[in-house]
């Protein structure tokens, strides 16, 4: 990017209510057949169009395609069964019902290049995808099959590497991968997490991104962060091998979290997406609000390698408040790019 503070999302935005029930995860379509198709469309313009007027330089598709960042993406992939289900601990946080790992996992078919395609044709700006990163994917599913959390991560890397590949011939600019799994665990993310990471972005010459938050406003994880104590450090586990990967983005939540801002030095030399809407509150920032974050983080990171965005994504907010975050989001940044030219 060759614009000063270039601003992007996380990755989601809120679902038109007439496409599914608004401010809900997993929340099940409303249409059917050929309509769906249209509607998911209708919908996707519709994100563009509010990151557009709101000043958002880096386009996404606000995740409108999809009912989840990972599920949506392992619906498409063989050796899952949706069917059988099991009870298992996402994140060491909350209980979920999901699918079962049965057999060999592949990709018969691209998931999202269709999407993106679509997505490339509606601007002219650079646009971002995001995807679920392999140890997240893991932590997602219960394995009948692997029965080992390592080897099916690197078999899910593969098949990401190849979806990711096909992303960037589609014309995507930026591919994220979303790891919030990185900030649980670390043991994990640094003994092989994020080696699969980098399998996953092998061989891209598009940027790539690792998205590393606290999770969606929700109440499994807004109480998770209220036991966590006056500092949450959890990135300080994983930024310096981070810092040594190929990936050339690194995301981190700042606004109203409790992140110490200068654990941002350790991955001194990379890009760094700066989190400055908080995603886990209704409440609108203001464009100072925005400002002040960005110019904290300035002390950590140069001016030519920060990338203002939000926390984390939006869905489960409404979309007049995600809209209006997303404004002063764009109007944030523009402050402190003024700052910076005078």
């Amino acid at each position: 990017m060759k614009k000063l503070l270039p601003t992007s999302t996380a990755g989601s935005l809120p679902k038109p209510g007439w496409l599914a029930e608004p401010e809900k995860l997993w929340s099940p379509w409303k249409l059917e057949g050929e309509d769906l198709v249209a509607g998911k469309q209708d919908a996707l313009r519709l994100a563009v169009e509010d990151q557009r007027q709101a000043g958002i330089d880096i386009i996404g598709d606000g995740e409108q395609t999809r009912q989840h960042f990972v599920t949506t993406f392992i619906e498409h992939l063989s050796g899952v069964d949706f069917e059988k289900r099991e009870t298992v601990r996402i994140r060491n946080r909350y209980d979920a019902s999901v699918p079962t790992v049965v057999g060999a996992v592949a990709r018969p078919k691209p998931v999202f290049v269709d999407d993106a395609r679509y997505l490339r044709a509606q601007t002219d700006q650079p646009i971002k995808w995001t995807l679920p990163g392999p140890m997240t994917m893991i932590d997602t599913l219960y394995d009948a099959h692997y029965r080992s959390r390592e080897k099916l991560a690197w078999e899910f890397a593969t098949i990401l590497n190849q979806e990711a590949r096909e992303l960037e011939a589609a014309g995507v600019d930026i591919i994220q991968f979303d790891e919030p799994a990185f900030n649980v665990f670390f043991e994990e993310a640094n003994d092989w997490g994020i080696a699969t990471l980098e399998k996953a972005a092998e061989g891209l010459k598009c940027e790539t991104a690792v998205h590393i938050c606290y999770g969606y406003g929700i109440k499994a994880n807004t109480d998770w962060k209220k036991s966590l104590g006056s500092e949450w450090r959890q990135y300080e586990q994983t930024f310096p091998n981070l810092q040594k990967s190929i990936i050339d983005i690194i995301s981190l939540e700042c606004h109203h979290s409790r992140v110490p801002m200068d654990l941002i030095e350790l991955i001194r030399g990379k890009k760094v997406m700066v989190g400055a809407i908080d995603v886990a509150s209704d409440t609108i920032e203001t464009p100072e609000e925005v400002a002040d974050t960005l110019r904290r983080a300035l002390q950590f990171v140069d001016a030519d390698k920060l990338y203002p965005s939000t926390n984390c994504g939006m869905a489960p907010l409404s979309r007049s408040v995600a809209r209006g975050k997303l404004n002063a989001l764009g109007a944030g940044a523009q402050i402190v790019r003024d700052e910076l030219a005078a």
